[in-house]
């Protein structure tokens, strides 16, 4: 969440966005291609020639090979892109630790009492 409201680059997520946009309308549009295809490769291996049902078999394998490495091409692009933001966008707080043997009345003298930890930091 923290990448996505980023004020970074625009065009990184525009790409993601147009990529789930084509995922969500992609897979029950390739889904049902190929449920089609191999229906009608049943009907052809019925009632007519064998040759118009193995083109329908190969069409539904081209199908599902062309969307499976679109997915995972888009996909990896994707963790790329994050794993270099996360590289280069980290939040450090560093804690240091009371020391036990000060009393109560120098501690105060060592400076601010710590923040409260946010989820979004990482402790070092």
């Amino acid at each position: 969440l923290q990448w996505l409201r980023n004020p970074g680059p625009q065009h990184e997520k525009r790409t993601l966005f147009g990529d789930m946009v084509c995922f969500l309308f992609i897979t029950p549009l390739a889904t049902v291609s190929g449920w089609l295809c191999l229906r009608g490769a049943v009907d052809h291996l019925h009632f007519s020639s064998r040759l118009e049902a193995v083109g329908l078999i190969a069409l539904t394998i081209a199908l599902f090979t062309i969307y499976l490495f679109w997915t995972l091409v888009s996909f990896r692009y994707h963790c790329r892109l994050y794993k270099e933001w996360r590289r280069t966008n980290q939040r450090v707080m560093l804690l240091i630790p009371k020391p036990a043997h000060v009393p109560c009345a120098q501690q105060s003298l060592l400076g601010p009492q710590p923040l409260k930890r946010s989820s979004k930091e990482t402790i070092v």
